[in-house]
């Protein structure tokens, strides 16, 4: 799967990163190299790992990485809210931002259990196959 820019949710994780880019702008400067950097590697992560992994070879390493997405948008959740507490940013836009993230969590878990039944499925057919082909092969030379 390489046409990962058709996926709505690395669409709306492009668009979190740059909202995510725009709300730290206002971040303390000597944040610069603490959690100003930590929450926009954390987005970018996002949307990065959606494309990494439907890059790869398989849907299995495409659900990998999408894993691996879900894990930083929860990192950057937390740190939002660390953000929040420090005073750098402000609840309503920590609000907005945690429903933008709730929503490609949503969006990448089922794109998750897609590629799982998708996976299972591929499993099964797999399975049947070999056996019988494996059966007709033992019956003809029994």
């Amino acid at each position: 799967m390489n046409n990962y820019k058709d996926l709505i949710v690395w669409q709306k994780s492009i668009d979190l990163a740059v909202k995510i880019y725009e709300s730290t702008k206002e971040f303390p400067k000597e944040e610069m190299y603490g959690l100003t950097s930590q929450v926009r590697r954390s987005a970018v992560s996002i949307a990065s790992n959606i494309a990494e992994g439907a890059g790869r070879n398989s849907k299995k390493e495409f659900n990998n990485f999408l894993g691996i997405s879900n894990g930083s948008s929860c990192e950057l959740d937390t740190q939002l809210i660390i953000a929040n507490k420090v005073n750098f940013l402000d609840t309503q836009a920590l609000e907005n931002i945690q429903s933008d993230i709730l929503e490609i969590q949503k969006m990448n878990w089922a794109l998750q259990k897609s590629l799982e039944i998708t996976i299972d499925y591929l499993l099964r057919t797999m399975y049947y196959l070999l056996r019988t082909k494996y059966l007709r092969l033992w019956t003809h030379t029994s």
